[in-house]
């Protein structure tokens, strides 16, 4: 999920930025009628849903997004109307690849709201994270399988997506958007980086990374404000819950590799097996899981329950052979 990067409203909105939120207007807004945030939109990597935006086509939607509303849940209704987008940008983050090995790309757009009393809880939502993620409603006229470069489910192609093929899932990448609809606060985005930026200020410290830099030099030492350390709590609590799911998965995934090793070697120790698999690296408890599950499959393949075997159909039914 991305993090939220506070409101430039609060130190003053650039001359620049004004005169952008106020191409959308009916009159000139000052800097405080107007809040301000970042948020992004979507990105090049494999989201839930097994699919992506290539990069050609996060250059064209920054131009389709510019002056769209952001809305609640993809609803249509006028009074969900929450904010707008005034300004769009795509950004390559340095040092970070995404799944596929492209270089890791992002939209991102600054939108705007005025502050007014029925804003206010919204504004305040948005500040504590709890107005966070984002989807995005578009249209593409392009969607290519990842397996075999085709058009998704045309011209012979049968791959499904979230599927592995040669080790790895299969996706579809969407190209050639033509429309840009709405951008929505929602509880579960599509796609996982997608939501409202959260970083610390630069004035304040800079971002994680320079935290984490400090904390290599703990004897010179260095301050954090109280709200640098909740960010750092909660984003700490949150690499612990998705550790704790990792570690479930993986447990799983040893008790299915010895599970199939004893059934596609039943001379192998099945202590000694545990042992191996424990101290397997994720990739390698993979490779091991699809070929022992092949093994396997060929030792016992699948039968239909109701099938008879050869020797009874040729001895039962011998008295019925003319």
């Amino acid at each position: 999920m991305g993090y939220v990067e506070k409101s430039q409203s609060g130190q003053g909105t650039s001359a620049s930025d004004l005169e952008q939120i106020n191409r959308y207007t009916r009159r000139p807004f000052s800097d405080d009628e107007v809040y301000t945030f970042s948020v992004v939109l979507c990105d090049n990597e494999v989201d839930r849903d097994f699919e992506r935006f290539s990069i050609a086509s996060l250059q064209k939607l920054a131009e389709l997004f510019l002056g769209r509303t952001g809305i609640s849940d993809h609803s249509m209704r006028s009074s969900d109307q929450m904010a707008r987008i005034y300004c769009t940008q795509v950004e390559k983050v340095e040092g970070k690849t995404t799944s596929c090995g492209e270089p890791y790309t992002r939209l991102t757009a600054k939108a705007y709201l005025p502050r007014t009393e029925k804003n206010r809880d919204l504004i305040t939502e948005i500040e504590a994270g709890m107005k966070k993620e984002v989807s995005v409603g578009c249209a593409v006229s392009r969607m290519t399988c990842s397996v075999c470069g085709k058009p998704w489910h045309q011209e012979g192609c049968s791959h499904e997506k979230g599927k592995l093929y040669a080790g790895e899932a299969c996706h579809v990448v969407l190209d050639e958007p033509e429309d840009a609809y709405e951008w929505s606060f929602v509880a579960v985005p599509a796609q996982r980086e997608a939501g409202v930026i959260k970083a610390f200020r630069p004035e304040k410290g800079g971002d994680f990374t320079e935290i984490l830099k400090k904390l290599d030099h703990p004897g010179e030492g260095f301050a954090v404000s109280a709200e640098e350390a909740a960010e750092l709590k909660t984003y700490l609590g949150t690499l612990e819950k998705d550790a704790a799911c990792g570690r479930e998965y993986r447990k799983r995934l040893c008790a299915e590799v010895v599970r199939l090793a004893m059934v596609a070697q039943p001379g192998l120790s099945r202590e000694v097996m545990a042992r191996t698999a424990e101290a397997m690296p994720l990739d390698d408890l993979l490779a091991f899981e699809k070929a022992f599950r092949n093994a396997a499959a060929k030792t016992f393949p699948a039968q239909p329950q109701l099938t008879p075997t050869r020797a009874t159909s040729d001895v039962a039914n011998q008295a019925f052979k003319i």
